[in-house]
């Protein structure tokens, strides 16, 4: 039986803060705070969660990696749903949330007819915030933002104090630096493995491949068509092997998701997969995920902080991305009182929680001294349709994307995980 859809204004409602590691604790309390309506009140995450999909593959494959999240993979893969295979291939599509590819299932036939078996036809979570610098690292790690310290778009550099940003790392520390916390790729390489990534040549050295992905023999294509194929290729050995497919987001973010042109590439990287499908060796699990949904940004309810005195009072930087921002504060300035501004201001607006109202609720899940210093004194996600943008610091473009995520809503964080053995 089909899951249903929600309607959009249901799809826009915060949910509540996923939990991490293998189980999840159901007599936890939905922490969506008044005047918001749930979308769901049921706990989220624990093995159903984009940290466990590594851990779970690992072992299927037979070599099972525990993280200092997941203890258990062998119980991860069971509740996920993956078999055991002499070879994995797991692809990532960034941008494409379980339900915004529901919503579109006319246009994608190879992953409609996966999505056909009960075990697929359900979300698992991405990390707070489901924006892909923190996504990345917590697939990457199978661990949580508040061990990797990648914890938005843009966040405070500890070395200079200024604010970073940690798709290209500009004024961020090094990757490696920033990002200790072993890789499940590194893991199984290191057990002698065979672990392959493919990609864009580009970015075979990138800076955030060496914070969250590093580890596995780089493999860089620039045609798609050819990564698909080298991605099948590799599986003929035993091991691990990772396939990026980032189409989906650019589409999203340039044109909106709604847009045809996001349809066409939905179209487009369903095709690649159907023909990775084809191509895989006998024996290989496929599983498909994504790294966050996409929300369309109403230009009509932009909240501009740089011109807004109430909000700007004892603020020295805004971090993080427009749908959930990092507010830091002023040295030695009342924080409390920094929150109860905001909260009048953005009222049914967004989620404003301190700090340690972040960190207490589990939102990164379990925190280093290190994450930390990087995070913002306010944690601000915005609701619905909402977008929070500094001109100060931000281009035209950047603030008029009409395709956006980072937020704690349905649509936003719930990602699909599909499976296929074949």
């Amino acid at each position: 039986m089909s899951l249903d859809v929600p309607d959009i204004a249901t799809l826009l409602q915060f949910v509540p803060t996923t939990q991490y590691g293998d189980t999840i604790d159901n007599a936890r309390a939905c922490d969506v705070p008044a005047p918001f309506t749930p979308a769901d009140t049921a706990p989220r995450g624990g093995a159903l969660h984009l940290s466990s999909v590594l851990p779970a593959l690992s072992a299927a494959i037979g070599a099972p990696v525990t993280t200092d999240v997941h203890r258990d993979p062998s119980a991860l893969a069971t509740a996920l749903g993956i078999p055991s295979a002499r070879a994995a291939i797991v692809v990532l599509i960034d941008g494409l949330g379980f339900w915004n590819l529901k919503m579109s299932l006319g246009h994608a036939p190879y992953m409609r007819a996966l999505l056909r078996d009960g075990t697929n036809d359900r979300p698992i979570s991405t990390c707070s915030p489901s924006t892909t610098t923190a996504a990345m690292a917590t697939f990457g790690t199978g661990t949580c933002p508040g061990l990797t310290s990648m914890t938005g778009y843009t966040q405070r550099n500890p070395l200079t104090d200024e604010i970073c940003q940690l798709i290209q790392f500009r004024g961020a520390p090094h990757p490696e630096d920033l990002q200790r916390v072993p890789t499940v790729f590194e893991t199984l390489a290191a057990q002698g493995l065979r672990v392959t990534s493919v990609g864009l040549t580009r970015f075979m050295a990138s800076p955030l491949t060496r914070a969250a992905l590093r580890g596995a023999q780089y493999i860089g294509k620039d045609n798609p068509l050819a990564r698909v194929r080298a991605a099948a290729e590799s599986a003929k050995e035993p091991g691990l092997t990772y396939l990026y497919m980032r189409d989906v987001d650019k589409t999203g973010h340039a044109e909106g998701w709604r847009s045809e042109a996001w349809t066409t590439t939905l179209e487009r990287i369903d095709g690649q997969l159907e023909t990775l499908r084809r191509l895989a060796p006998h024996g290989t699990a496929i599983v498909i995920v994504a790294d966050h949904g996409m929300v369309a940004a109403d230009p009509t309810r932009q909240i501009d902080v740089a011109k807004e005195a109430q909000l700007m009072q004892d603020v020295t930087m805004i971090g993080g991305e427009p749908r959930s921002v990092m507010v830091y504060a002023d040295e030695g300035s009342d924080v409390d009182a920094l929150a109860a501004r905001w909260r009048t201001r953005l009222d049914g607006l967004a989620w404003v929680r301190t700090k340690d109202e972040a960190i207490d609720a589990g939102l990164y899940g379990p925190v280093s001294d290190d994450t930390r210093d990087v995070l913002g004194d306010l944690i601000v996600e915005a609701a619905d349709t909402v977008t929070l943008v500094d001109s100060r610091t931000q281009t035209e473009g950047a603030m008029a994307m009409p395709g956006v995520h980072g937020s704690q809503t349905m649509l936003e964080m719930d990602i699909p995980c599909l499976i296929d053995l074949v």
